[in-house]
Formats: C-alpha cells, structure tokens, sequence
C-alpha cells in the first residue's frame, strides 16, 4: 500500500491508510513503517516523551522498530474520524507494551500531505496531569506559530 503514492483522500482511503501504517508499525520494520510517511515528517508527543518529536520518515520507522523489539509494542486503531476535504484525520488508539504489561491509550491527529502520505502526527495520550508543569502540551510543537492560543483572556474584575 506505501510507496510513492500515498492515500487516497476519501473517509476510507485515509482510515485505511492509516490501519496499514499501524500493521507496518506492528511488523516493526522500519523501512515499511517510514513509506507511509513523507521524507521530512514530524511525529510530535507530549513534553518529556521520546525524547521529543521523531523527525523524518526513517526515524520515525526507526524508532518504532525499536519499541516492536524492545517493548514488545503493539499498536491498535480504535477509532477514526476523517476529513478529506482539509487532509486531516483523528484516531483514538491502544499501545500495548507486552513485555511490560502495560496499556496506553491516546488519540492522534494526523496532517496528510497533497500526495496522501503522513506529514504530521500530533500524539495526545490519556494520562494524569503532570501538576509540575504549567503549559500541558505536545513537546516541540509551534502552538503560536499555527494560530492556537496561548494565553486566557483575563479575568474580568481581576486586574
């Protein structure tokens, strides 16, 4: 399904692209993993994740192929939202860590390109709020820079 055409940009086209980046990720073969993916994509994680964004289509495969043989990972869609007319889709999704027993869940945004591969992931992850940090959000990623806000209106009577 990868290679130099990527989805088709219909509801089922990118659902089932993204299924099949999943089964690549499961396979964790990092060359079939990275196809999905333009060269210069960005997979961005909360603050203290990773070691912050994967950058780039291989080390993105790269780094998954290391979670498959180091982790035991394996990575389920749970659901999907698409919206082709704007490429961009949300999943929710399960990451099973077997070799620890443990269960992640969390959602994703993704950002395809006008070819129908990944350019971005954005990874949002249920968990407790780190109460040591003030900004919450996906390390690495240009909040002002895309529009979003970044500070509340005050507070009227405050002041």
């Amino acid at each position: 399904m990868a290679g130099n055409q990527g989805a088709e940009m219909t509801k089922a086209g990118m659902k089932a692209w993204i299924v099949a980046y999943f089964d690549a990720c499961n396979s964790g073969h990092a060359a079939r993993i990275a196809a999905f993916f333009e060269p210069d994509a960005v997979h961005y994680f909360p603050p203290g994740m990773y070691g912050g964004p994967f950058r780039g289509a291989m080390t993105i495969g790269e780094r998954w192929q290391a979670a498959v043989r180091d982790l035991g990972s394996y990575w389920t869609v749970d659901s999907f939202i698409g919206e082709p007319e704007t490429r961009r889709a949300v999943i929710e999704w399960t990451h099973f860590k077997r070799k620890s027993g443990v269960r992640l869940r969390g959602d994703e945004w993704y950002v395809f390109s006008e070819r129908g591969l990944i350019a971005e992931i954005r990874a949002y992850y249920a968990s407790p709020q780190d109460k040591s940090l003030e900004a919450l959000e996906i390390g690495g990623f240009d909040y002002a820079g895309r529009g979003y806000a970044v500070s509340a209106p005050e507070v009227e009577g405050k002041g």
